[in-house]
C-alpha cells in the first residue's frame, strides 16, 4: 500500500511537472512575441518608437492591475481552477487581435495585449509558487530553471516564427510606403499587413481553448502551503505580508529584473533596424537573446543547488549583467560581425550582421537567465500562508517590464542614440545585485 501511493506520488509529480512545463513554454511564446509586434506594429499602424513601446506597456501593466485580484481569486478557486481560468482568459485576449487586424485600430491591439497579459498574471500567480512549493525549497531554483528552459526554448521559437509572418519582404514596404503619396492607397497597403495577423492569432486562441480544457481535466495535486506552514510559530506570529522585508525587497528586484529583460529582448530587433541592420537578419535578434538565457538555464539546472546555492548564482548574474551592458554602450555599434545561424523554423543556414553592441545586448540573456528561478524561492522563503499573496506581490513586479522599456523609449529621445539609452540596465542591475548579497536576508520585521 505504502508503495502503491509513493508511485502514484510520483506519477502526479511527473504529470504535474509536465504540464507545467507546457503552461512555461505557453508563458515564453506569448510573450516574446512582442519583439516582432513591435516593429509591425510600429509600421502597421505608423507609431513613433515611444507610441511603440506601448505594447508592452499594455501587456505588463496588466500584471500589476491583476496580480492581487488574482491572488483572491485563487484562495476561492485554487491553483488548478486558477491555470484552467488564466488560460481561458488568455484565449479571450488572442481572439481580440482578429478586430483588431481587421480595424488595423491600435487600441484594440493594446485591449488585445493588455487581456492577454491578465490571463498570464493568473496563470503566472499559479503556476510559480506551484513550482516553487511541489518540492525542496533547496532546489526550487533548479525545478524553476528547467521550466525556463521551456519557456525559453519557446521565446527563442515564437519571434521567428511571427517574424517569418509579419516581417517578410518589411523593407520592401517600408518603401512602397515612402513612395506612395495617394492616402487611399497607402491605408490600403497598411490594412493588408495588418491583416497577417489574423491567422496566427486565431491558432493561438484554438490551442489555449485546448489547453484551457487538458489542465482542467488532469489529475494535478492540488498544494495548500498555509497548511503545511501552520505549525511554524513565526509565521503565525506575523500579522501581515508587509512584515516580511526580504519578501518585500524580492518585489522591488523582480521590479527591475523584469524591465531590464524586456528591454533586452523587445527592443533589440528595433535597435537593430535603428542601425542599419536588414531585417532579413534583425528579426533574429530576440530568438539570439533567448537562446542565451537557455544557456544559462542549463547552467542553472547543472549547478543549483550542489555547486552553487541560489544567491551565488543571482549574485554572479547581475555582476555579469553590469559588464555586458557597459561593452554594449562603449563598443563602436559600426563593429560587426558575420555569423552562420540555423533558423530554428526551417532549419536553413542563414548568415546573421550583427553589431557587437547588439551582441552584448543579446547576451545579458546569459545574466537574466537565473535572476527570476533565483528571486522566487529567496522571497518566498519562510513566508507560509502568505504564499499566494506573496506571489501576487512578486507578479506585480513584472509591472517593471511595462514601465522601464518606456523609460528606455524615452531615452533614446532625449539622448538621441539607442545605444546609449542602454544606460537605464545597470541602476536594473545594481538593484539586484544588492538584493542577492544583502536584501534576501532582512527578515527581522515582526
Amino acid at each position: 500500500m505504502i508503495e502503491t501511493t509513493a508511485t502514484q506520488k510520483r506519477k502526479d509529480y511527473i504529470l504535474s511537472i509536465t504540464l507545467i512545463g507546457l503552461l512555461f513554454f505557453l508563458f515564453g511564446f506569448v510573450t516574446w512575441l512582442n519583439g516582432a509586434l513591435i516593429p509591425f506594429l510600429r509600421t502597421a499602424c505608423q507609431l513613433s518608437d515611444v507610441m511603440a513601446y506601448l505594447v508592452t506597456f499594455a501587456f505588463y501593466i496588466s500584471y500589476f492591475v491583476m496580480a492581487i485580484p488574482s491572488s483572491k481569486i485563487l484562495e476561492r478557486i485554487g491553483f488548478r481552477n486558477g491555470m484552467t481560468l488564466g488560460l481561458a482568459v488568455m484565449a479571450v485576449g488572442a481572439i481580440l487581435f482578429v478586430p483588431a487586424a481587421l480595424s488595423r485600430s491600435y487600441f484594440l491591439f493594446l485591449t488585445g495585449l493588455f487581456v492577454l497579459g491578465t490571463g498570464l498574471a493568473l496563470l503566472q500567480t499559479a503556476v510559480n509558487p506551484y513550482v516553487t512549493i511541489i518540492g525542496p525549497i533547496e532546489s526550487a531554483a533548479k525545478r524553476i530553471s528547467i521550466m525556463g528552459i521551456c519557456n525559453k526554448v519557446a521565446g527563442v521559437l515564437a519571434p521567428v516564427l511571427l517574424a517569418s509572418i509579419l516581417l517578410k519582404d518589411a523593407e520592401s514596404i517600408k518603401t512602397r510606403l515612402a513612395e506612395l503619396t495617394d492616402l487611399t492607397q497607402r491605408a490600403t497597403l497598411l490594412d493588408e499587413l495588418a491583416h497577417r495577423l489574423i491567422v496566427p492569432y486565431l491558432f493561438m486562441t484554438a490551442f489555449l481553448i485546448a489547453l484551457a480544457f487538458m489542465i482542467r481535466f488532469a489529475h494535478l495535486p492540488e498544494i495548500n502551503p498555509e497548511e503545511e506552514k501552520e505549525t511554524d510559530l513565526t509565521v503565525q506570529s506575523k500579522k501581515s505580508v508587509f512584515n516580511y522585508p526580504h519578501l518585500l525587497l524580492g518585489v522591488v528586484a523582480l521590479f527591475f529584473y523584469v524591465g531590464v529583460e524586456v528591454i533586452a529582448g523587445d527592443t533589440i530587433i528595433r535597435y537593430g533596424d535603428s542601425l542599419g541592420i536588414a531585417m532579413s537578419s534583425a528579426k533574429y535578434f530576440t530568438s539570439l537573446v533567448l537562446i542565451f538565457m537557455v544557456i544559462g538555464y542549463f547552467f542553472g539546472v547543472a549547478l543549483i543547488p550542489k555547486v552553487i546555492s541560489q544567491k551565488t548564482a543571482l549574485t554572479i548574474c547581475s555582476i555579469v549583467g553590469i559588464f555586458f551592458t557597459i561593452a554594449a554602450v562603449l563598443v563602436p555599434s559600426g563593429m560587426v560581425i558575420n555569423t552562420p545561424f540555423i533558423d530554428l523554423m526551417t532549419f536553413q543556414s542563414v548568415t546573421l550582421t550583427i553589431p557587437y553592441t547588439v551582441l552584448f545586448i543579446a547576451m545579458l540573456g546569459i545574466a537574466n537567465s537565473l535572476v527570476w528561478p533565483a528571486i522566487w524561492p529567496l522571497a518566498l522563503n519562510g513566508v507560509g500562508k502568505y504564499t499566494k499573496l506573496g506571489s501576487a506581490l512578486l507578479i506585480m513586479a513584472i509591472a517593471g517590464g511595462a514601465l522601464l522599456p518606456l523609460v528606455y523609449g524615452w531615452l533614446t529621445h532625449v539622448l538621441q542614440s539607442t545605444q546609449q539609452a542602454y544606460w537605464i540596465a545597470i541602476p536594473c542591475y545594481l538593484v539586484i545585485l544588492y538584493y542577492a548579497i544583502w536584501g534576501h536576508k532582512i527578515k527581522s520585521s515582526s
